[in-house]
Order: C-alpha cells, then sequence, then structure tokens
C-alpha cells in the first residue's frame, strides 16, 4: 500500500507537495441555499467571477445559479486558461465548446480579436446563455426530472438526447459520459455555493498574488497538478499521490503546492516550478517572521535536508494551503500548517 506523503515539487515532474498561502483575515463560507443572481459564490477564479454573475444576471431563469456555471466549469476545464485546453473531441476552452456550437453560442463580450471559446468572457457568457436556453427546453418538456439535470445533459451531449431517452440519457448511452457528467456536477455544486471573503491588506505583487491564490480556496490537492495557467490533472510516483492506497492524483484537478505559488505570481512574477527552485530563485531577498507580507513566500524543510513546502504569508499567523492528497485549498494557523520545527524561512519574490 502507498503511503500518502506530504512534499512539493521537489524537481520538476518529480516529488510534488501541497500548497501553502497564508492569509489575512479569516475565510467565512456560509451554506447558501441557491438563489438567482446575487447567489452566494465560492472558490472561483477572480477571472471567472464578474462573467459568471453576469450570464447568470442575464438568465430569466432562476436554476441559473453562480454555483452551478461554476460547478460546470470546474469539471469542464479546472476553470483552465491556457489555449492548451483541448478536448480529444476538439472542444476548446475552460466551458469546452466545440466548433458548431460555438458558432451558435459564441459572441465577443470583451471587444478582444473576436468571438474566441479560450477566452474567459466569451466562453463563460455564452455558457451561460446556452444553458439558460437549455434549462428553458427542459421546463417546457415536461420530462420528469430536475431541470437542471436535463439543461446540464443537454450541455453534454445535445438537447436530441435528452428527448430521445426523455430525460438524462442512461449509464448505456456514451459509455455512461452523460450519466456521469450530469451526476458529478450536481455533487459539486455544494461546493461553490456560499460566499469566500478574504481581507488581503495592502497593494503591490505580494498582496496581488495572495488574492488570485485565495480565490482558489477549495480547489482541490493534486500532487504534479497545475501551473500558471491554472489546476490540471496530477500524477502519481512511488511514494506521492496516492490515498489509501489509490492513486488519486491522476484523476484530481488542482494544485500541489508550488503550482499554486507559481500560479499566484504569474506573470508578473515568473517563479520557477518546484518548491526549492522557489527558494533558490528568492533566497538572496531573506525576510525575518517579525517583518512578513502580504504574499511573502514561506518555506519549509526536514530536518538536515531539502525544502519540501512553500506557502504565502499575509498577516494574522494564517495559513491558507492544500496540504496533502485528499484535502482542498484551506486556512489553517501558520504554526499548525507544516511542523514547527520544519519552518525554514520566509523570502519576498
Amino acid at each position: 500500500m502507498k503511503a500518502a506523503t506530504t512534499g512539493c515539487l521537489l524537481a520538476v515532474l518529480a516529488v510534488p507537495v501541497a500548497a501553502l498561502i497564508v492569509v489575512a483575515g479569516l475565510l467565512t463560507a456560509a451554506g447558501a441555499v441557491p438563489g438567482h443572481g446575487e447567489a452566494g459564490m465560492k472558490g472561483v477564479p477572480p477571472e471567472f467571477e464578474p462573467w459568471i454573475r453576469r450570464a447568470v444576471a442575464e438568465c430569466e431563469h432562476p436554476e441559473l445559479t453562480p454555483a452551478l456555471m461554476a460547478a460546470q466549469l470546474y469539471h469542464e476545464s479546472g476553470f483552465s486558461t491556457s489555449r492548451s485546453t483541448v478536448s480529444w473531441a476538439d472542444a476548446k476552452g475552460p466551458a469546452q465548446f466545440i466548433h458548431g456550437t460555438w458558432l451558435t453560442w459564441g459572441r465577443d463580450e470583451d471587444g478582444k480579436n473576436g468571438a474566441d471559446p479560450f477566452d474567459v468572457a466569451d466562453a463563460v457568457t455564452a455558457q451561460g446563455r446556452y444553458m439558460c436556453s437549455l434549462l428553458g427546453d427542459a421546463k417546457n418538456s415536461g420530462y420528469r426530472d430536475d431541470v437542471r439535470r436535463l439543461a446540464l445533459a443537454g450541455y453534454n451531449a445535445g438537447w436530441g438526447a435528452v428527448q430521445r431517452y426523455r430525460g438524462v440519457p442512461p449509464k448505456e448511452f456514451a459509455r455512461g459520459e452523460t450519466y456521469r457528467y450530469v451526476r458529478t456536477i450536481m455533487a459539486l455544486i455544494k461546493d461553490f455555493q456560499g460566499t469566500a471573503s478574504l481581507s488581503v491588506h495592502g497593494s503591490g505583487a505580494g498582496a496581488n498574488a495572495l488574492r488570485r491564490a485565495a480565490a482558489r480556496l477549495g480547489t482541490p490537492y493534486a500532487y504534479g497538478g497545475g501551473g500558471p495557467g491554472g489546476p490540471s490533472k496530477g500524477f502519481c510516483d512511488e511514494h506521492n499521490g496516492f490515498l489509501r492506497g489509490r492513486c488519486l492524483a491522476s484523476s484530481t484537478t488542482g494544485f500541489d503546492c508550488s503550482s499554486l505559488v507559481q500560479y499566484a505570481y504569474w506573470p508578473h512574477t515568473q517563479l520557477p516550478r518546484t518548491a526549492a527552485a522557489q527558494y533558490a530563485a528568492t533566497s538572496h531577498r531573506p525576510i525575518a517572521r517579525g517583518e512578513l507580507r502580504p504574499g511573502d513566500l514561506l518555506f519549509w524543510s526536514h530536518r538536515g535536508g531539502g525544502i519540501y513546502h512553500v506557502g504565502l504569508y499575509a498577516g494574522d499567523g494564517q495559513v491558507l494551503h492544500a496540504p496533502r492528497t485528499g484535502r482542498q485549498v484551506e486556512v489553517v494557523a501558520l504554526d499548525k500548517a507544516m511542523p514547527a520545527g520544519d519552518y525554514h524561512g520566509a523570502t519576498r519574490a
């Protein structure tokens, strides 16, 4: 049986660990009942949030909530902003539009180079229009099922497939892809409901990096996953990425410790990928614990060994981190994030 271990990516494609980030203020998450337009939302990257809210506000159906759209985007792409986000079926961008569907629903929402399925504004608002239309179809269909489930099935397989089965297609359809798609997204909605508030004080590169990283609260830990473009699936090696003997990282979209820090600072400061390399790149600017500022990098090391963990500081002795496989990016006290004796020091990027 493989042991679930902590440890950041110590070398590229070798030994990653959880991401740490310290936060000014406390995270509060209310278990809000989904509402329309103003419904709570958490765990959504800042570049997606305004467009999700706009798409929801423009839809007449209250079943289209921010949490539903966020869960769908997370399942489709993990909120990826990379132009390499293309599926085997040639579905593109954060909302995974195929060419024909994009021609119907895609528009240039932000005035940047025409309608682009890789553009967050264009993709999210197109997703909202398409889901809104499908919710209308679901309500008019008379099929006895949750209209959200029917709309999701239509988004994945086309409304014709829903009509054929008079509901969500069964497991036998498309090898169960649509069946699992609907079940997974419906289960994810609760993870994006509520409000996430994080008081980040100050300005500049460090504070901005912290704000960007804090928007990823709740994102799963994925050993070897993530990068400048956002979360991605991880991998398992001889010791890492396993949970109770099963390789979890290869099926989990998320960050490890160093990829989250790299993502937070990109592109203003292009830090290297691994915790050890990030320490080497910033160790010429050491910061005493009493002089920490939001966004300063924190490092942990094994006694007599190398750096194994990295994070960002933001005041009040709080750390936001993804501690290990099976956990999520979360807020804990700095001294409880990793063994207190392993704290190596801080640097400034």
